[in-house]
Formats: structure tokens, C-alpha cells, sequence
């Protein structure tokens, strides 16, 4: 009787727990029994494991052949344990070393004939086993994206047999450098030069970049919300290696494609207005990261607004206040971070052209509270920044302004540096401020806190709205280097509240 351990990785959330591939090898009927809560796809890799093994030159034992993937509460899925099974029965069998697979992970799908093939999490994976001390084995398509965790031990094949040669010691597979943060994070056409005019609300996508403030553009249609929207992330700092990392992993192992290159420029997301809730936040029976979460340390845009159904809009509440998602099904549970930063735009009225010179709106009041109506109170409340976008004039549109376009690396400079002030002061952007700090840090004049109370009083607005007023002050402020929030930037903070003044 032989007995072999291989370790791998499972999937829960953004964690990769250990699953150990136990490999028992016992007299009797040739069989192979796969227990250890397996779904379909990993009961189905006995089938590969096989094919791969002959068709590598090696036996394949004609016994009974046990394996075990432990623990057995851990879901496993897919055919990531291709690999460590494969490896578990030839080391089992006697036909490489035991003592010398004890100290590796391993993950990656077998093809028939013992190519690796690529999967999904593998970030998440390395990171782990970064943190256990163990080499990894990972097929070669994965190299590039494993490779941003520095200090990693990397091992990437193409075939099962490189990785026995390997380990046999007839062969060492060449170690995967780790990949150092690329500074080139915004390398990108788009530029806020190429928006003519609309100072005003460029200037307060500034204050949005700079504090990671929410905000909703309201404007008829052609006025450059979306434009102005796709722009910002042009504006951002680039993520910490510690945020790119995070998001990194939500895309590792979600279904979308992950582009190791230019990694450090924060997120960006736009789905449609018929996205779903579940595509939205995330979920299925195998629960996986929704739009929210894959924006995670970036933007979330969400063009016209009105048109989301309002039961998707509403499951955004939670996830702006907490800055995580949790997903429960029947069978498992799992949790997504999700610290976004949402960009909203939507129209004045149902036809868009409410108040145009034209008079082609023809919205009565009642269409009009209707549409604006599909987005609820909470979650407007939710949403520091609340500006008209006006239409340019012809004159603008075809000489340009007389000032010039200012570029977005310009503006960026100028938002780096405000958030500099904010974090060296304390640890955090503006936005993130908690109740206590807001008192402590947010602090105002006799004359501010008059001018505050008569706007609470005029708008109707609650006491979350308040702290938002006094965090965007403070964000204000620090554009303007100054240490006490004045008028002024009080002023400007409470005039981005607009639909809280409409009727």
C-alpha cells in the first residue's frame, strides 16, 4: 500500500484555502473512487489524469486508487486539481520522488495528452502560497499573471512531464521572475483636453477624484456626461501595489480577461442599464464577483441612470456604505470587497430635454417626478456630488475656450497632491472618513455651522447628507491648501447637493 499528499488551492471568494490531495494506492479491483465534496468537472478529471498519465510514458496503477480532497466541507470545482491528482498517483506509484512533492503547491488542467492547461484564481493562489513557504507549479499561460506577487516561488509548465522531470531532479524548470509595478498607469488616449468647456463640472470631478467622492451628472443628452465619465480615471493617482493587487484578484477569478500590463490604473466599469442585479453585485450558485466588486479600488459608471430597474439600484445601497458585498446561496457563502467609487448620469426628464431653448419637451410634472422618482431617496442620500451639466455653446464647440483645455496630467498633479494632504493627515481620502474623525478633522467656523444648519433646514437633508457636505468641504479645502474649512469651501460643497432642491 503507498500513500502520497499533494497540496493545491481551492476557490472561496477571493480566497484560495488549501485543499490537500491525499493519493491511496491499495490492492484490489482497478478502480479510482474520487471523494472530498467534488463537483461535477473535478469528479470528471479522473478521466484526463488518466489520459495524461499514459500519454506521458508513465503507468498508470492497475489497483484500487482512493483520492481524497480534504477538507471535505470545501467545495472544489473545475479542473484545477488536474494537476495535484496527477501527481499525487505517480508519486503514490513510486515513479517520482514524495519527499520532494511535499514541498510544492500545484495547480493547472491536464489535456489528454499532459499539457497544462490555463484557469481562473490563480493570483489569489499564489498569494497564499507566498504566505506557506511553498513553491507553485501553475501552467505557463498563468505565468505572467501570478508573477505580479512579489517574492513568489513561480514554477510555470507547459507539461505534466517537465514538471516530473522536476521533481525527479533530472531536469529544474526555470524560476518565474516576479514582475515590479509598472509607473505607466495611465497611459491612455483619453484626455479631459478633449472637453470643450464645462469647467464648472470638470472642476468638480476633481474634487470627486481627489476625496473618491460619489457623484450623479444630470444633463440632457449630447451635453458629455459619458464623456466627461470615461475621463476620470485619466485624473486618478494609480493604485498602491497593495489595491492592485486586490483588484487583480477579483478579475483573476471572475470570467473576465485579466491584462497584467498597466496594472496599477485603478478600475473602470460601465455596465449597461439592463444588467441585472446578480451582474451587478455578484452571484450565481457558485457565487462570483459582479460589477461592483470587479470595480473595486475604482469607478463604477452607470450611464442613465433612471433607466437601471430600481430593485438593482437599490442592492447599491449596502455595498456604498460597508465597501464589501456578501453573497449567500443554499450551499455556500462568499465575500466580495467592493470600495467603488460610483459616477452616475441620467436625464432631466423622461425625453431628455426638459428646460431646453427649443421647447421640444413635452413631459408633463407627473412624467417628470416619475422618471426622477425610479431613484430613491436612500440612495441619493448616498451620493456626495449632485450637478447639472449644461449644454456648450455652438461658439465653444467650434473655436474652443479662449482659456485653453486644461490636460489630464495637469489635473492629476493637483489631485495627487490633495490627497497627499488628506492621507498624511489622516491615513485615509476624505470620503472614508468615519463619524469621529468627520468631528475631529471637519471642523468649522461659528459662521459655518450657521450657514450649514439654514441649508439642513432649506433642503431637508439627513444626517448622513451632513457628514457627506463636511467631507466634500474638507476635500475642497485641501485643493485649496487650506488647513480650516472656510466659507467658501463650504459654499461650493453645499451648492453640489442640486436635486436635493428640486421639487
Amino acid at each position: 500500500m503507498s500513500l502520497a499528499v499533494a497540496y493545491s488551492r481551492g476557490r472561496s471568494g477571493v480566497d484560495a484555502p488549501l485543499v490537500t490531495v491525499e493519493v491511496h494506492i491499495s490492492n484490489g479491483l482497478p478502480a479510482l473512487n474520487l471523494v472530498g465534496l467534488s463537483e461535477a468537472a473535478v469528479k470528471e478529471s479522473k478521466d484526463r489524469v488518466r489520459g495524461a498519465i499514459i500519454n506521458s510514458h508513465f503507468q498508470f496503477p492497475m489497483q484500487r486508487i482512493t483520492i481524497n480532497l480534504a477538507p471535505a466541507d470545501v467545495p472544489k470545482e473545475g479542473g484545477r486539481f488536474d494537476l495535484p491528482i496527477a501527481l499525487g498517483i505517480l508519486a503514490a506509484s513510486g515513479q517520482i520522488s514524495t519527499l520532494e512533492l511535499a514541498k510544492y503547491e500545484c495547480i493547472g488542467e491536464l489535456s489528454l495528452g499532459g499539457d497544462l492547461r490555463s484557469v481562473n484564481g490563480v493570483l489569489p493562489v499564489a498569494l497564499q502560497a507566498r504566505e506557506a513557504n511553498r513553491a507553485l507549479f501553475l501552467p505557463l499561460e498563468n505565468a505572467q499573471e501570478a508573477a505580479l506577487v512579489q517574492h513568489a516561488e513561480l514554477f510555470p509548465a507547459q507539461h505534466l512531464l517537465a514538471i516530473c522531470a522536476h521533481l525527479n531532479g533530472q531536469q529544474r524548470l526555470p524560476t518565474q521572475l516576479t514582475q515590479t509595478p509598472s509607473s505607466a498607469a495611465h497611459n491612455t488616449e483619453l484626455d479631459f483636453a478633449d472637453v470643450q468647456g464645462q469647467f464648472r463640472v470638470k472642476r468638480a470631478l476633481e474634487i470627486a477624484a481627489t476625496g473618491l467622492h460619489n457623484r450623479l451628472m444630470l444633463g440632457p443628452p449630447g451635453t458629455g456626461k459619458s464623456m466627461l465619465a470615461s475621463r476620470l480615471p485619466s485624473i486618478l493617482p494609480p493604485l498602491t501595489e497593495a489595491q492592485a493587487l486586490e483588484s487583480a484578484a477579483i478579475v483573476s477569478i471572475s470570467d473576465t480577461h485579466f491584462n497584467a500590463s498597466n496594472w496599477l490604473k485603478p478600475p473602470y466599469r460601465a455596465p449597461h442599464h439592463t444588467a441585472s442585479a446578480p451582474a451587478l453585485v455578484g452571484g450565481g450558485s457558485n457565487p462570483k464577483p459582479g460589477e461592483i466588486s470587479l470595480a473595486h479600488n475604482g469607478l463604477l459608471f452607470l450611464d442613465e441612470l433612471p433607466e437601471f430597474d430600481r430593485k438593482v439600484l437599490e442592492v447599491l445601497r449596502e455595498p456604498l456604505e460597508t465597501g464589501h458585498i456578501t453573497i449567500s446561496r443554499a450551499a455556500r457563502q462568499a465575500d466580495f470587497p467592493a470600495r467603488f467609487q460610483l459616477i452616475a448620469a441620467m436625464n432631466p426628464c423622461p425625453c431628455g430635454y426638459l428646460g431646453d431653448p427649443s421647447g421640444r419637451c413635452h413631459c408633463t410634472s407627473e412624467q417628470v417626478s416619475r422618471y426622477r422618482g425610479k431613484i430613491s431617496g436612500p440612495l441619493l442620500d448616498r451620493i456626495d456630488m449632485l450637478l447639472e451639466v449644461p449644454r456648450v455653446s455652438h461658439e465653444v464647440l467650434r473655436k474652443g475656450s479662449p482659456e485653453g483645455e486644461e490636460s489630464s496630467a495637469s489635473i492629476r498633479q493637483r489631485v495627487i497632491h490633495a490627497r497627499n494632504i488628506a492621507i498624511a493627515r489622516s491615513g485615509k481620502v476624505n470620503s472614508k472618513l468615519s463619524a469621529a474623525e468627520v468631528k475631529q478633522i471637519c471642523t468649522l467656523t461659528e459662521q459655518g455651522h450657521q450657514l450649514l444648519e439654514q441649508a439642513m433646514n432649506s433642503f431637508g437633508l439627513s444626517h448622513r447628507a451632513y457628514h457627506r457636505i463636511l467631507k466634500l468641504a474638507r476635500t475642497i479645502a485641501d485643493l485649496a491648501e487650506s488647513e480650516q474649512i472656510e466659507i467658501p469651501h463650504l459654499s461650493e460643497a453645499i451648492s453640489y447637493r442640486k436635486l436635493d432642491r428640486q421639487p
